[in-house]
């Protein structure tokens, strides 16, 4: 079900040599080559896989990623789901500087997203972008000494940081040293290293039933739940990438409703389309993902019939009962990586405190262990009906899923 993911990395580095932030690179495998067949495809695997599949902080730590884009990111025709607190935007010399290029700059700079210009090379072309820019790579590898210094010059006239690109000798770096240059990156530092994890098993559906129902402008985030709730793996990523340093959040996620909440429907439609193009595919066991639909509802009901917890986090604990089954990985590595509430991990990983107890309360009727619920005084009547009436809810949630998707 899940599936191995490479990311290359490759630092760049300041005057003390200390790393100031890292260029992300695209990979397919262990091998530390390029091997790229549709460069958009491959801009938006590596965004996905950083933000929602990795994770963010354990592949740049808290220093700034720089990723470099493809035009119809650049142009604002596929949209980037991504805040801009921890990412730079990198933009290639052959891009094509044109109109609608110059105005997605325009957007993203207003944004506050931070642009580093690569390949840059003293010409009337680029001088048009220099007021779009905080950071050019000079490829001294490239240009002759005399032209490294000339721009180097011009770059320092503007209060632009430069950064001396594919620098791959101690001689190098002294000579760009010397000329007032700051930042550094290069196989004389480091070569890049590529970094390994695994994806979460895909969410094909709900994607393209949100991305169906985020193009009406009509639906409301009430809407946009039911279609999220139903898939897992969707709400886990999405409470990953809540939990971005970016984010600076001060406190706890208590229900996944906070979370979407928080996102707003924009964040969530950018990260489906993203994740429709990136092409997350694999399949879900669907008896699974129905049981724990059915967990979750049931909690809800009777955390709001009895009175013992917040139906929206009792809901919570239910969708993420299974996830270390549904995903392969161990609960408390999976929990460390969302903001939950301590009340909810607790409940998830041992079954303590009240959503616990509910969470005992639905395994224990879902699996007819009676001798567990027998410590208990439960109104057996209570229970059956809001079992049955989760069941039907859970059935109806996947009929309206498909028939979504038909359409």
């Amino acid at each position: 079900m899940t599936q191995d993911l490479f990311i290359g990395r490759q630092p760049i580095v300041d005057i003390n040599l200390q790393v100031v932030g890292y260029e992300l690179l695209f990979r397919s495998s262990m091998d530390n080559r390029a091997q790229i067949e549709d460069a958009d495809l491959a801009s938006a695997q590596l965004i996905v896989n950083s933000y929602m599949e990795m994770g963010l902080e354990r592949i740049v730590g808290s220093q700034r990623a720089f990723i470099k884009l493809t035009r119809p990111f650049l142009t604002g025709d596929i949209p980037l789901p991504m805040s801009p607190e921890q990412v730079a935007l990198e933009v290639s010399h052959d891009v094509g500087f044109d109109a609608p290029l110059v105005a997605g700059l325009k957007r993203y700079r207003g944004a506050g997203y931070p642009i580093a210009l690569d390949g840059f090379t003293c010409s009337t072309e680029h001088e048009t972008l220099i007021e779009l820019v905080d950071y050019v790579k000079l490829d001294v590898l490239k240009l002759p000494r005399e032209q490294i210094a000339q721009n180097l010059r011009w770059l320092h006239s503007q209060s632009l940081t430069a950064i001396a690109a594919r620098v791959e000798t101690p001689e190098m770096y002294e000579y760009c040293r010397e000329l007032g240059c700051t930042a550094f990156q290069g196989f004389f530092f480091c070569r890049p290293k590529v970094v390994w994890g695994q994806g979460l098993p895909g969410v094909h559906a709900t994607v393209v039933a949100l991305l169906g129902r985020l193009m009406d402008p009509a639906t409301s985030l009430e809407e946009l739940e039911r279609i999220i709730v139903q898939d897992a793996t969707f709400s886990y990523r999405l409470l990953r990438y809540v939990n971005c340093a970016s984010f600076a959040l001060r406190r706890e996620i208590t229900s996944l409703r906070e979370a979407i909440l928080l996102l707003g429907s924009r964040t969530i439609r950018n990260w489906a389309a993203l994740m429709a193009l990136s092409r997350l595919e694999s399949p879900q066991p669907k008896e699974l993902l129905r049981t724990v639909l059915v967990r979750a509802r049931m909690a809800e009901l009777l955390a709001r019939r009895l009175g013992l917890a917040s139906p929206d986090q009792a809901f919570t604990v239910g969708l993420f009962s299974a996830l270390d089954a549904i995903m392969e990985q161990p609960m408390e590595e999976l929990l460390d990586s969302i903001p939950l509430s301590a009340e909810i991990k607790l409940a998830l990983l041992g079954h303590e405190g009240k959503l616990g107890e509910l969470l005992e309360r639905v395994l224990g009727y879902e699996r007819a262990h009676w001798h567990n619920l027998e410590s208990r005084i439960i109104d057996v009547k209570l229970h059956t009906q809001a079992y049955l009436e989760a069941a039907r809810w859970a059935d109806e949630s996947n009929e309206l899923l498909a028939s979504i998707n038909e359409h």
